[in-house]
């Protein structure tokens, strides 16, 4: 049973020459961190690195030894840049081999499409131990080590993999938020967002200024696991903001 106040955190890796080089824009940091706030856990912190397996396995060493969970992007195709799952096992301390289920799963869906050869059976290979995460999409399935989780990197079939998990993990309460937002320099009340934010436990006031139409503005996010709290906030900076003659507009602007 969740503990619904801890704070349980997740961390994510991802991994692509084509993402360091500005050839390809990652989508998948926000989905996934849209994906974990619903299921109760708060993506921490993100890591983007190279198709170098060392890279690959300091990252997934050093970033699930201070979280509840790892996820990677990227890496798991059947070319020979896709190194992802050698260097997963290799940070677990165990051998790879060919998942007899994920070897079926693919040799039926390539039954009509060519048939399974050498390459495409790389996309079989899992790290010893490692359970699969479901893909309606091409059939290679994501794989999963305890609480590492290694998906495939294009967007449409993270979200397919993310979706085959829900429900499945451990979790706090949700994340819930509001924003506010108001035409003002946020340095012209950065003091009176501190003060907020102080009086009201277990919530954070996060500020995202914006020139637009030749002045500033900006929206105040607030988010808090506890919707009394977060409701009471709210209404704490609406109505500090208006003393300031600065009228606060629910929603953001």
């Amino acid at each position: 049973m969740a503990d619904s106040s801890r704070i349980y955190t997740a961390a994510l890796v991802v991994i692509g020459d084509e993402i360091l080089s500005g050839r390809t824009h990652d989508k998948n940091i926000a989905q996934v961190a849209a994906w974990l706030g619903v299921q109760g856990i708060r993506l921490a912190e993100v890591r983007v690195v190279a198709d170098v397996a060392s890279a690959i396995v300091e990252a997934v060493n050093a970033l699930r030894a201070r979280n509840d969970y790892l996820f990677t992007t990227g890496g798991i195709g059947p070319t020979h840049d896709d190194i992802t799952v050698d260097a997963v096992a290799e940070a677990l301390g165990v051998p790879v081999i060919v998942h007899p289920e994920a070897r079926s799963i693919l040799e039926e869906y390539y039954e009509t499409r060519g048939g399974l050869n050498e390459a495409r059976l790389r996309m079989a290979r899992v790290p010893e131990g490692a359970d699969l995460i479901p893909n309606r999409y091409t059939g290679a399935p994501g794989i999963r080590c305890g609480n590492i989780f290694v998906m495939a990197g294009v967007p449409q079939i993270t979200a397919g993999m993310l979706d085959a998990l829900t429900g499945t993990l451990v979790g706090g309460a949700p994340v819930l938020s509001e924003t506010i937002g108001c035409w003002v320099a946020e340095s012209e009340v950065a003091d009176l967002l501190r003060v907020t934010e102080k009086a009201h436990a277990g919530v954070q006031i996060g500020s995202y200024p914006f020139w637009r139409e030749g002045r500033h503005g900006a929206n105040f996010v607030i988010r808090s696991t506890d919707a009394t709290e977060l409701a009471a906030c709210s209404r704490a900076l609406s109505q500090a903001l208006a003393a300031i003659d600065r009228p606060p507009m629910a929603g953001g602007i």
